[in-house]
């Protein structure tokens, strides 16, 4: 049984016994796994997919609000005895409702992103490398776009990439040049989808307005610009961590080393080509 925080390279995987013959993972993401050299050695990995798509969502949009309507700001303000009186533009962030919203990646979070942002009457873009089939898209009410003119168009960019080498900086210095100087980047996936130096120096030098992120390249380390900038909401990788949904996250992992133990097919291979 394994999470995110467990390395599981090739020189570890090639340690271990050989009565191990499941890794069951407590992520839909499995980066931290070598699945070629679980595969190699005829080592079952699963994951919990699906499961943590409604929370994760939901965190999604709570770091969206949050950035875009300058919450921490405003209850540090408040908590630092800096509230004299109302001012026309005190703390004034950027509207939600009515605005173009930008999904890197529309698998299961990132759809449920988009559902979540029609009650907002945003306009809703995404890039993905596999388009949605044209129903799928009527029902979001989503449009494909390039990576370049969903950077220029968005008012909101939200990231629900898996970390691949060709996500890794998917957002880097000439994508943040891209957005718009009113623009929020708003990250729940993988922390090297975004080059985060790159990142610090766009929200310090104004080129973007803000950005809501759950998760950083160098977990827990975070650059440490990011954390002095007024305009950076951050959280601890705690996107799906509601107490229903981690619960359900750890049965389900437990569940898929039971079957397999039992003879039966898992729900959730990641590898399936071990089980024949």
């Amino acid at each position: 049984m394994t999470q995110l925080t467990d390395r599981l390279g090739a020189d570890v995987i090639g340690q271990l016994d050989s009565t191990v013959k499941i890794i069951a993972q407590v992520a839909v993401g499995y980066d931290n796994i070598d699945v070629p050299a679980a595969t190699r050695r005829g080592i079952l990995v699963t994951n919990t997919p699906g499961v943590l798509t409604e929370t994760t969502a939901d965190f999604a949009w709570a770091l969206l609000m949050a950035a875009a309507r300058r919450v921490p700001e405003a209850h540090n303000f408040v908590h630092a005895a800096k509230w004299k009186t109302w001012l026309i533009d005190l703390l004034a962030g950027q509207d939600v409702y009515g605005a173009t919203l930008g999904i890197f990646g529309m698998g299961r979070i990132g759809q449920a992103v988009a559902r979540r942002a029609r009650g907002f009457k945003m306009r809703i873009l995404y890039h993905d490398a596999v388009r949605l089939p044209a129903d799928v898209e009527q029902e979001l009410g989503a449009s494909f776009a390039s990576k370049e003119d969903l950077l220029r168009e968005a008012d909101f960019v939200s990231l629900h990439v898996p970390l691949l080498p060709e996500t890794r900086h998917l957002i880097g210095q000439a994508e943040l040049r891209m957005m718009k100087p009113s623009a929020v980047l708003v990250n729940t996936a993988r922390g090297p989808v975004v080059d985060e130096a790159a990142l610090a120096d766009a929200l310090e030098n104004g080129r973007i307005w803000s950005a809501g992120l759950d998760v950083f390249e160098r977990e827990p380390v975070i650059e440490e610009k990011l954390l002095r900038l007024p305009n950076v909401v951050v959280a601890p990788h705690i996107a799906s961590a509601s107490i229903a949904t981690r619960k359900r996250m750890s049965m389900m992992a437990a569940g898929n080393a039971a079957a397999f133990l039992n003879g039966s097919r898992p729900a959730n291979p990641v590898n399936p080509e071990v089980l024949a």
